[in-house]
């Protein structure tokens, strides 16, 4: 059954509750601050985004349930020095929304998503912003950022116009790989690897693929053929060490047929 407006509101005021008891009484939650908490908001973060790519909609929500304390619980530290509480994140991301939607809150027009983009981009260097990057996360994994940079300048337009021009320079990249290649120079190798590696992330944007999804994607299906061979081998009391390519080559392609 659909919880209602106010059943949401109940159980939200519920957590609060609970994190102001928690934040007096438990001597874990006690001692934590904003630095200690980060590097366990980042691990829920990618359960997250572990549970959205298995389709696990029951652990999407248990999931999103660990970030929600660490949002809540951030805002009860914040109360604490009085810089802010939960209801100033509430209302400074409103404010926001508002702000940056003025096809529905304003007079503006749009036809697309492009265009949403695009002024959302624009916006953000009107409310004092020096660069269309600097929304950037520094720490983002370098995958995830190239994707974030590629999206964010090309609101501003600054784009290939067709997947075809993307395509050819991501030949043309991998010319100079190889060509440093045969040259055997190592740090220029890497240089252009990174190269070929920003183009194909380019290159998925307009193929409408996440890079960061098909990439994890991948990684699932090898460690799922891997530890069928795995399994194989085991039954058959021999260490993959001791098996030869081809030998696991007959397993992998059963493992492919799964």
């Amino acid at each position: 059954m659909k919880n209602t407006r106010q059943d949401q509101l109940k159980a939200f005021d519920r957590l609060l509750t609970i994190m102001d008891e928690l934040r007096e009484q438990c001597p874990w939650d006690k001692k934590q601050t904003m630095e200690s908490l980060r590097h366990l908001t980042i691990e829920e973060t990618y359960e997250l985004g572990d549970a959205i790519l298995d389709s696990d909609l029951d652990e999407v929500k248990k999931e999103l349930g660990d970030v929600l304390l660490h949002i809540v619980f951030y805002a009860k530290i914040g109360s604490e020095t009085n810089d802010f509480d939960i209801a100033d994140v509430c209302n400074s991301i409103c404010d926001k929304l508002i702000a940056r939607h003025p096809h529905i809150y304003g007079d503006v027009n749009v036809a697309d998503e492009a265009e949403v983009k695009r002024n959302w981009e624009n916006l953000k260097l009107k409310e004092g912003k020096t660069s269309v990057l600097e929304g950037v996360p520094k720490s983002l994994p370098a995958v995830v950022k190239a994707s974030r940079i590629q999206e964010k300048v090309a609101g501003v337009g600054f784009d290939w116009e067709e997947p075809q021009q993307v395509f050819e320079k991501l030949q043309e990249e991998l010319g100079e790989l190889q060509h440093e290649i045969n040259e055997n120079n190592q740090d220029k190798i890497e240089a252009e690897f990174g190269d070929v590696l920003f183009s194909m992330v380019n290159y998925a944007r307009f193929l409408n693929v996440n890079p960061e999804n098909a990439l994890e994607r991948t990684n699932k299906k090898f460690i799922k053929r891997f530890q069928y061979l795995e399994g194989k081998a085991k039954a058959m009391n021999k260490s993959l060490k001791d098996m030869t390519l081809a030998e696991m080559d007959v397993f992998w392609n059963e493992a492919k047929l799964q």
